[in-house]
């Protein structure tokens, strides 16, 4: 099934709550960390998102992948980065565990898309070439 439009996705909406979720809760970092780590949690949880919608306004499935396959880095780092706060007792436990269950969410829904366009594309191939 084709998507008009990257909202539809439930991936690209739970990835947007997840950046909503960040926002709120990198405000208990400290002041130093302005300019380093609360910028790199803040650039991580917008490419979630960002690179779900870029990659299905794209002319191809196989470029929709890729980015999906980019989403998923920036969602890898974005769990590193909190797990990390939770470290350094910048985040709480409940606040790691609030995000990471979000990041968990946004994850398995990207892995059922990127599964769904690979299943499309394999069919495609085959399609092709059962017709040759």
């Amino acid at each position: 099934m084709a998507y008009k439009y990257y909202k539809d996705l439930q991936a690209w909406q739970a990835s947007m709550d997840l950046a909503t979720i960040i926002y709120k809760n990198i405000k208990s970092l400290p002041k130093e960390e302005l300019y380093s780590l609360s910028d790199q949690i803040r650039r991580a949880a917008v490419s979630v998102p960002s690179n779900i919608a870029e990659g299905q306004q794209r002319n191809s499935q196989k470029e929709f992948l890729h980015f999906l396959y980019v989403a998923k880095g920036s969602l890898a780092e974005l769990e590193t980065q909190v797990l990390l706060c939770e470290r350094l007792q910048f985040f709480t436990h409940e606040q790691t565990e609030l995000i990471l269950n979000q990041c968990g969410t946004v994850g398995k829904l990207l892995n059922g898309l990127i599964t769904s366009i690979q299943n499309r594309l394999s069919e495609a191939v085959k399609h092709a070439a059962d017709n040759n």
